[in-house]
């Protein structure tokens, strides 16, 4: 399982390098990018819900894997999202124009929809015995909690992490990395068990197709409305809040 992931982040780091070199223009070179990383992620996500399932008791070697794979992710997808939180994060805060922010989210779409029928393609080869190719087609829901919770969860995940995400970019690019990936194998040990703590809607969409199929709502409602949520409030919170109370807390001081 680990060598098809390496596998996957090699053939996908081959690709970027070949896209360097003979793609010039602006906005066909971030779709490709953006598409890439996206296929990335989810492919090796798909893998590390398969091991993670294989032994539920003893999920130290899948958070190890998390952790090292979401330092994989930081080190070669440099310049790209992979999640539509990220990209509605940028044009809220100005950093993307709504064109460049609809061209990436389109790139993400399918890149999280081609990552599970490869991933699907890649299962039916039987590469191991845990590699099946019913296994991609069928719904195993995460969701563990009733919905107001799930909600939740995905949302404090969605604040928790671009909160970060904003404010580690002042940190140094190698300690950034780490801190990230650590956060992130944080939030997925907390709220595993709950939604799955994905807080990614092309994570999720890739992840769980054939669920959002089945019951379309609820699976809307948790993993793409509600860390759209979160990202709301998080701007909300650090571009008007906070400000707000400094502001009145220096008023009051003055007085």
């Amino acid at each position: 399982m680990t060598a098809l992931m390496l596998s996957i982040v090699l053939s996908v780091a081959l690709a970027r390098g070949v896209l360097r070199q003979q793609m010039h223009r602006p906005v066909a070179h971030a779709f490709v990018l953006e598409f890439l990383a996206t296929f990335q992620l989810c492919c090796c996500t798909h893998e590390l819900q398969l091991l993670s399932e294989q032994e539920p008791a003893h999920p130290t070697w899948a958070l190890t894997l998390i952790y090292f794979f979401s330092l994989v992710h930081g080190l070669t997808l440099v310049g790209t999202s992979s999640n539509p939180c990220g990209v509605m994060m940028q044009m809220m805060l100005g950093g993307m124009t709504p064109e460049i922010g609809a061209m990436r989210l389109l790139a993400q779409l399918i890149g999280a929809l081609c990552s599970r029928y490869c991933i699907g393609a890649l299962w039916s080869l039987g590469l191991t015995r845990y590699h099946v190719s019913e296994r991609g087609f069928a719904c195993r829901n995460p969701i563990q909690v009733d919905l107001p919770k799930a909600v939740i969860t995905e949302a404090i995940c969605s604040f928790i992490f671009h909160s970060a995400l904003l404010h580690f970019e002042e940190v140094r690019t190698k300690l950034r990395i780490h801190l990230l990936a650590a956060l992130i194998t944080f939030l997925v040990y907390s709220g595993g068990s709950l939604t799955g703590a994905v807080f990614n809607p092309a994570l999720a969409l890739s992840l769980h197709f054939k669920c959002f199929d089945e019951a379309f709502l609820r699976f809307f409602i948790v993993y793409w409305l509600a860390p759209s949520l979160g990202i709301l409030l998080m701007i909300l919170t650090f571009s008007f809040f906070i400000p707000w109370l400094h502001n009145d807390h220096t008023t009051n001081k003055k007085e």
